[in-house]
This record gives structure tokens, C-alpha cells and sequence, in this order.
């Protein structure tokens, strides 16, 4: 240091002082340089007055500068030391230099020191403050951000996983006494958080479970800061789907379970947090469901240890009675911010959704018509919410099957199927075989959605004998839903070639000919309209027994040729014609075109002549049937066939004994008109 300063003192060597008269030519000629920028405000002599003085001064003002500014840079802030090198480099350059060539090399040499040093300083603090830069760039209020000590840039890093848990309580502990967050610790929550989110959030929750104040502010620290949430979120929501209690280790070997439903009161501390808006409705597929799941099984049970949890967070945070009504809230809450409009809650609120979801037997219900609503408003959250849903319902001990499934049936129209077919299938086919009504009526409803896709229409083809037992089923809508899903998966022109297929078609024919009569409308239709679709196939293995199922069908289809519901009779005329190519019998073909009705009956083969008697029995049985279409049927399949008995006492008795039941005056019509078949027996348009 003694060496440079004598350095300076060079440019007094062989100075020599003006006289008057070479000042008075230098002032005439360079007015300008006379009035230097001086430093000190109380020294009032100037260069003119004392040239010898001036050379002095600057000589003592750089020395003093040079000192200073290596005493600064190993004191001052990095921020301050920038400000004031370039204040002191504009200084420089609007001073006069000075005359000798030795003062400019110096002066040249001590600027450049200056500037390694600023430029050493603010990569430090570019390095440095980072994240706290992002924080600032978030808050609404202007603060004060320090440049970081080589300290905190030490704990700005990634930590040790076995001190995080450590240093979580020790953080909530000093604000707890303290009460407030300043900066230094806002950095080193958000620096954990993003770092390690797992261990923060089992932590956090097992030391403050009822989120108290402490935990609260770091809470909502942790939402301020955009990547420090979206590490977050997705631990909280996978707290919230282990009910009641979430077990799973820390590295300080903490094992304490967590709750689930503490995860839900953090989420809705962090969502009153403007910055974490944005975290929010990225994650809000999954938090939906979550949150739907939460609804139930605080429903269904509540553990006396969740009670007793809930009794101090109610009392902390001034909370619903029950947990239940507190989750439908957030719902609430959750779906007024993804809403653009009211109209999707006005119609829940119609419904009165939000009552029924409250209860354990009809949650499943409220839980479809929600869904119904989501996919009708926000029909971009069916995707992310199926996936979501698949996990929950793919656990060894799912909790909330017949809910998840409600939601999962509803979604199916508009799901992507390539990306989770597999796995849908797997779970609509455990639920198929469920002793529970409820459960097979909704594995049904998502088979006949799925059914639809041609992506779907091998696979469906593979669990034919398990929809075949369903066709016995005494539940009409059971049967009827059935139907629909081969009915779908027999539209695929692939299927109808398909070998898989053809080899179940001789028992699918004839597991639908009983259900011509069902009482149940829709099912004696679609029975009816499958019949004609089970003789499109291109059967190779088992032809000859469809045909021979196919002739006695005949029988069972003829009456329903005219029935009142022209649906019926359409379908009915459809499969006979179908049935008479398939046959081969022209003749039947032609009379079937004419709307010959006794005729086309006089042509059919003579062994099912001999099965008149079974078919009239049938008949007899249905006339009693209270539903007046199938005694209409009944009257016309016994005016059709009553010839093939004559003469038979022992089959004509039922007849006659059927004649005398109240109804017996309306058999007469059919068998007045089967004596004339030219005026009764129009070909359906």
C-alpha cells in the first residue's frame, strides 16, 4: 500500500511552477480546464491561485479514491459498490486530465481495478438472488431485497434430504415466537420447498397438523412463489386421497402418519394466496377429484381420531361443524373460478346437488350428475380427471368404487381412448360380475359408451360369454343395456367378419328368441334388430346350427309382423325377410313382399308344423299377461296358427279355455281375420 502511494508522489518530480505570465496564457487559452470538480465542498482556492496546490490536490484526491475504494469493496454491499464505482467513473471522465502523462497512466490503471471489482461483485449477486428476484417479481408491495451473505448462498443450495425435516420445525418454531417472515427466511422456505416437497410437506403437517399461525405463513409463503407451489401441490393432493391417515416416512426416520384431511386445510389456506392462482387451476382435474373423494368418505366415517383432529381445526379456523360440508365449499369455491359463467352451478344448485352429495346413499348419484355438469362447461378436465380417477380405482382396497365409477361412466363419451382404453376396460369388467345391482347397471352404462368406439370393438368381441350371461339376467334394464353393446360392436364391418364373433353367433340367436315376448319394450326391440345383425355374419364354424336356430325363430317372429308399435313390426318384417335369404326360400321371400301372412305360414318346412301346439301354449300364456301388447300378439299368433290344430282335441282345449277368460271377445278379430289375409295382411310401409 506504502509502495503505490509513493508511486503517486512521481508526478511532483521535476515540476516546475509557472510564472504569471504562462497562467495568464494558459487561462486565455483553456478557460474550461480551470474549474475542477472538487470533492471537498469547503476547499475554496482554485488551480489559478495556486497551480502547484491543485497538482496536489488531485494527486491526494485519486490516492484517496484508490483507498477507499479497496476499503469499500471488502465492506460494502454489491449493489452499493456498482452504484458508486459508475458514479465515481462519470466523475472521472467529465474531470480535466491531468497535464502529465504519468497522472493519466494511473488514473487509467485505478479504473480498471474498479471495474474487476464491480464486475466480480454483481456476478456474485446475479448468482445470489436468483429466487430472490422471482419473489419480488411476485409481490404486489415493493420490498427490499439484500444481497445475499456468503451464508445464505451456502443455504440457498441444494440441502442435505436428512436436515430438511430438521430445519422445517426449527423454522416453525422461530415464527412461531417471532410471527413474521423476513427475508432471509422466505428464502430458505421457498429454497426447501422447491428442493425437497415431499419432506417439507410431512413434515409441516406432522408438526402443525391444524395448521396453526406459524405454519400457516410458511404455507402461504410457499404459495407466493410459482415453482415452489408446483412442487407442492402434488404431494398435499396425494395426502389427501390416503384416508384417513397418510403413512410414509421421513429421512430423519419420522414415521408419524399424516392426516388427510390436514392436506385439505393447507390447500385452502394456499388458495386465498393471489399468486397461487395460476398452481391452482393447473392442478384442478386432480384437486376435483380429490376433493369429490374427500366428500365421501367424510360421509361414510369419520375415525375418532379425525374428529378429534377436525375439533381443533374448527376451533383454529373458525370451520364447519363437519368436515364434509367443508369440503363442498373448496368444491364450490374451485368451480366458481374455472366457471366463466353461473349457469353450471345455477344448475347444480337446481338440482340440489350439493345436498345430495352430503349423503352416503346418494352421493354416487350427485357424484354423476356433478360430472354431467363438468363435462358440459369444462369438458377439458374430462381427460386429466379420468386419469386421476383410474388411480384411485385401481387400488387394492378402493374406497370410492361406485362414486369413481358414477364419475368415470360419464366422462367416457368424451374421453381420449387412446390414452387409457386399456385400463377403463379392466375396471368396467371387475364391476360387470358385482353382486351389487348398482355396480352392474353403471359397468353396463360404460360398456354401451365404450361399445361406441370402433377402438373398443375387438376387445368387447372377446367378453362375449360374459355379456351372453347377462341376456338371463331377470333386471330388464340390465338385458336391455346388454343388447346395446352388441348391438354397437356388431356395426363395425371388421366385427361381422370377424372369427372371434362368428363362433358366439349360434348362441347369441338363440338366447334372443325367448326375448321376442319380453315385456320390456325396448328389449323385445332391440332382440329383435340384433336377430337380423347375428344373420349378417359371415358365420363359418357353426353355420348350420344358426340355420337351424334361424328356421325356428320363424315361428316366434310372425306374429309381431303387425304389432301395434310400428318399430316392432318394421324390425319384425326386416328379420323375417333376412331370415327367408338366409334360409334361401324364395317363395317365403316372395310372400313376405306381398304381406301374405297365412301363406308365408303354410310354406314353413314341416318340422316347424310340428311345434304349433308349443307355440300356441306360449301364446295362451302371454294372452293372460297383463300388458295389452303382448296379449295383442298373443290373439294374432293364435288366429295364424289355430289351423295347424284342428282336429287335435287335446291342443285345441287351451284354446278353448281361453276363449272363456274376460278378453276372450278380442281373440275373435285376429281369427276373423286370418279367413281373409288379403285385407289383414299389409306389408308394414
Amino acid at each position: 500500500m506504502a509502495g503505490r502511494a509513493l508511486k503517486l508522489l512521481r508526478v511532483f518530480r521535476g515540476m516546475k511552477i509557472p510564472g504569471p505570465a504562462v497562467v495568464l496564457a494558459q487561462q486565455s487559452e483553456e478557460p474550461e480546464q480551470l474549474q475542477p470538480l472538487l470533492d471537498d465542498a469547503d476547499m475554496e482556492e482554485t488551480q489559478e491561485q495556486d497551480p502547484a496546490r491543485g497538482h496536489f490536490h488531485r494527486a491526494a484526491q485519486t490516492l484517496k479514491r484508490f483507498l477507499h475504494t479497496r476499503r469499500r469493496k471488502s465492506t460494502t454491499k454489491a449493489t452499493e459498490g456498482a452504484a458508486e464505482a459508475d458514479s465515481r467513473l462519470s466523475e472521472k471522465q467529465a474531470k480535466p486530465a491531468v497535464s502529465t502523462a504519468s497522472t493519466e497512466c494511473t488514473e487509467n490503471s485505478h479504473r480498471a481495478m474498479v471495474h474487476t471489482a464491480v464486475t466480480q461483485d454483481v456476478a456474485i449477486m446475479k448468482t445470489d438472488t436468483e429466487v430472490a428476484q422471482d419473489i419480488s417479481s411476485t409481490n404486489t408491495t415493493p420490498t427490499l431485497v439484500l444481497a445475499p451473505s456468503p451464508d445464505l448462498f451456502k443455504q440457498m443450495g441444494v440441502y442435505s434430504q436428512q436436515q430438511v425435516p430438521a430445519m422445517v420445525r426449527d423454522i416453525h418454531q422461530r415464527l412461531v415466537s417471532r410471527g413474521t417472515v423476513d427475508a432471509h427466511t422466505r428464502m430458505n422456505i421457498l429454497s426447501l420447498a422447491k428442493n425437497h416437497p415431499a419432506q417439507v410437506v410431512l413434515t409441516l403437517l406432522r408438526c402443525a397438523p391444524s395448521c396453526d399461525r406459524a405454519a400457516a405463513m410458511m404455507w402461504r409463503t410457499i404459495g407466493s412463489w410459482g415453482p415452489a407451489a408446483e412442487s407442492v401441490f402434488p404431494r398435499l393432493l396425494s395426502v389427501m386421497q390416503d384416508w384417513p391417515l397418510h403413512s410414509r416416512s421421513t429421512s430423519s426416520g419420522d414415521n408419524r402418519a399424516a392426516f388427510a384431511l390436514a392436506a385439505t386445510v393447507v390447500l385452502w389456506v394456499i388458495a386465498k394466496v393471489p399468486e397461487c392462482q395460476h398452481t391452482i387451476k393447473f392442478h384442478s382435474a386432480h384437486l376435483l377429484v380429490s376433493l369429490l373423494f374427500q366428500v365421501f368418505v367424510t360421509t361414510e366415517q369419520i375415525p375418532e381420531e379425525v374428529d378429534n383432529f377436525w375439533r381443533v381445526c374448527r376451533e383454529e379456523h373458525c370451520l364447519p361443524t363437519k368436515p364434509n360440508r367443508f369440503v363442498v365449499q373448496n368444491i364450490k369455491a374451485l368451480l366458481c373460478r374455472l366457471w366463466c359463467d353461473d349457469e353450471g352451478l345455477l344448475a347444480l344448485e337446481r338440482k340440489r346437488v350439493w345436498d345430495t352429495l352430503l349423503c352416503a346413499d346418494t352421493h354416487h348419484y350427485a357424484v354423476g350428475l356433478l360430472a354431467r355438469e363438468v363435462r358440459r362447461g369444462l369438458s377439458r378436465l374430462c381427460t386429466p380427471m379420468t386419469i386421476c380417477l383410474l388411480k384411485l380405482l385401481t387400488r387394492e382396497q378402493p374406497h370410492w368404487d361406485l362414486p369413481g365409477l358414477a364419475l368415470l361412466v360419464e366422462f367416457l363419451d368424451v374421453l381420449d381412448l387412446n390414452v387409457c382404453a386399456r385400463r377403463v376396460l379392466t375396471i368396467m369388467s371387475k364391476h360387470l360380475q358385482s353382486e351389487c345391482t348398482e355396480r352392474r347397471r353403471l359397468a353396463l352404462r360404460g360398456f354401451v359408451a365404450l361399445s361406441k368406439s370402433p377402438l373398443m370393438a375387438e376387445s368387447l368381441c372377446e367378453m362375449s360369454p360374459e355379456f351372453l350371461e347377462l341376456l338371463r339376467h331377470a333386471d330388464g334394464e340390465v338385458v336391455r343395456m346388454t343388447l346395446s353393446v352388441f348391438m354397437n360392436v356388431l356395426q363395425d364391418k371388421d366385427i361381422l367378419v370377424s372369427t372371434k364373433c362368428s363362433t358366439t353367433a349360434p348362441m347369441l340367436a338363440e338366447m334372443l328368441v325367448p326375448l321376442f315376448n319380453n315385456d320390456n319394450r325396448h328389449v323385445q326391440l332391440l332382440s329383435i334388430q340384433l336377430f337380423q345383425k347375428v344373420m349378417e355374419l359371415r358365420v363359418k364354424k357353426g353355420k348350420q346350427l344358426l340355420k337351424a336356430i334361424v328356421k325356428e325363430s320363424l315361428l316366434s317372429l310372425l306374429p309381431y309382423w303387425h304389432d301395434e308399435n310400428q318399430d316392432v313390426a318394421e324390425a319384425s318384417y326386416k328379420t323375417l325377410l333376412c331370415a327367408s335369404r338366409l334360409l334361401k326360400r324364395r317363395d317365403l321371400e316372395q310372400l313376405l313382399t306381398r304381406g301374405q301372412a297365412l301363406k308365408f305360414n303354410d310354406g314353413l318346412p314341416g318340422e316347424d308344423e310340428s311345434r304349433a301346439p308349443e307355440h300356441l301354449s306360449r301364446a295362451l300364456l302371454s294372452l293372460q299377461s297383463p300388458p295389452e301388447r303382448q296379449r295383442g300378439a298373443a290373439r294374432r299368433f293364435i288366429g295364424i296358427f289355430r289351423h295347424k290344430v284342428t282336429g287335435q282335441q287335446q291342443e285345441l282345449q287351451p284354446i278353448r279355455e281361453a276363449l272363456q277368460v274376460p278378453g276372450r271377445e278380442e281373440v275373435s278379430p285376429p281369427l276373423n281375420a286370418a279367413a281373409a289375409p288379403d285385407s289383414a295382411d299389409a306389408a308394414p310401409s
